[in-house]
């Protein structure tokens, strides 16, 4: 492969750069919502399931009682 000179490069890099679409404000809102939502559901169901095997375990080795 041959190696582009350094102005080729610059002149590369910005037509690659060019290409690039950031979301917009309502885009990156809804995406943070959405984000948040989803971890609270995870943590909910982490913390629930962590629950049941507590309780199991504990009932299995006689610390329930």
């Amino acid at each position: 492969m041959a190696k582009a000179t350094p102005g080729e490069f610059v002149r590369q890099v910005r037509q690659e750069v060019s290409k690039v679409t950031f979301p917009t404000r309502r885009e990156t809102l809804i995406s943070s919502v959405l984000v948040l939502v989803m971890v609270t559901i995870v943590s909910l169901f982490l913390l629930l399931t962590d629950s049941i095997v507590q309780y199991v375990i504990r009932h299995i080795l006689g610390f329930g009682q």
